[in-house]
């Protein structure tokens, strides 16, 4: 059952192996979940094994309290897929961990693809600033949840 909006976030989606996305997805009601480490790091090794099975390769990413941002190059799957598996380990890790037995994520999550022409540096380091600039730290370096492959 589609929840209100959700069709939106999927017109005129197109998964292209080998295209660069940034991905973003959101905590159910924006709870900040994240904010507890052992949440946090079970839903970024979840991540890593997307990257391990082949999935995608994370090129930089953020987690905040109450979403993600997901630099990625895709790989043989589709976005949906990818997302989709990605949301559902990660609920099941949080829920082994002591989360609340509910819907962890938002449905469905917002995606573009980079240009050809864009510098994806600039991309990546738009979303390790993102602590910055929600006045959570001063310095990238001081935020836990975060990678980039350039740094």
């Amino acid at each position: 059952m589609d929840r209100q909006g959700n069709h939106r976030l999927r017109q005129g989606r197109y998964s292209e192996p080998g295209r660069l996305y940034l991905l973003t997805t959101i905590t159910r009601q924006r709870l900040p979940l994240f904010q507890n480490l052992w949440f946090a790091r079970a839903a970024i090794h979840q991540m890593r094994l997307s990257d391990q099975e082949g999935s995608c390769r994370s090129l930089a990413w953020v987690l905040m309290p109450d979403h993600l941002h997901w630099l990625i190059e895709l790989g043989p799957t589709s976005l949906d897929r990818l997302m989709c598996a990605f949301k559902s380990r990660s609920s099941c890790a949080l829920y082994r961990k002591g989360a609340e037995r509910e819907h962890i994520w938002q449905p469905g999550f917002y995606d573009r693809a980079l240009r050809k022409d864009e510098d994806v540096r600039v991309a990546a380091r738009y979303i390790i600033a993102n602590p910055i600039r929600a006045g959570l730290v001063r310095r990238a370096g001081e935020y836990p949840h975060w990678d980039c492959v350039w740094v």
